[in-house]
């Protein structure tokens, strides 16, 4: 079953488009998520401050949680779902440049889809009969050189 993901997931838009979505809307705390650039699996969520937009690290566990990157040393906070995530900064003193307030939404619908478990890996293959050996080389077979006759193009190099 896939779990509906909140209106104000964009999915794979850009850091440009992002923000001219978010300047587009232009009020303080307008935010939006969108799937990392530089970062596959990791999402954004992009808060408009002032005219700029603050972009915060968003990953998901193997668990399914979500969390906002915190800088070292700043305890983690895990939420189920990405609503809950949202509800939690829509508080004050959260952490965030602003609080979130104003949805940038999405005008269709998306799902996300559950993780398929990985399929073990498979057998190794069985090992190849050994090739037959190498018959010498005899003076009637092509030389591993071929000699080239004098030229311009070719400088003679002798050690010092």
């Amino acid at each position: 079953m896939a779990a509906a993901l909140p209106a104000c997931y964009h999915g794979a838009i850009s850091k440009t488009e992002c923000e001219a979505l978010l300047g587009k809307k232009s009020r303080s705390g307008a935010f939006l998520i969108r799937d990392s650039e530089s970062i596959q699996g990791a999402m954004c969520l992009c808060v408009y401050k002032q005219k700029v937009v603050h972009t915060y690290r968003m990953m998901q566990s193997h668990t399914g949680h979500f969390t906002l990157m915190t800088a070292g040393g700043a305890g983690e906070t895990f939420f189920k779902t990405l609503d809950d995530l949202i509800l939690h900064y829509k508080k004050r003193n959260q952490g965030l440049s602003v609080q979130l307030r104003h949805a940038v939404k999405r005008k269709t619908a998306m799902l996300i889809k559950p993780r398929e478990p990985r399929a073990p890996p498979a057998p190794p293959a069985p090992p190849a009969p050994p090739a037959p050996p190498e018959s010498p080389r005899t003076s009637e077979d092509e030389p591993e050189y071929q000699n080239v006759p004098d030229s311009s193009v070719y400088v003679e190099v002798l050690p010092p």
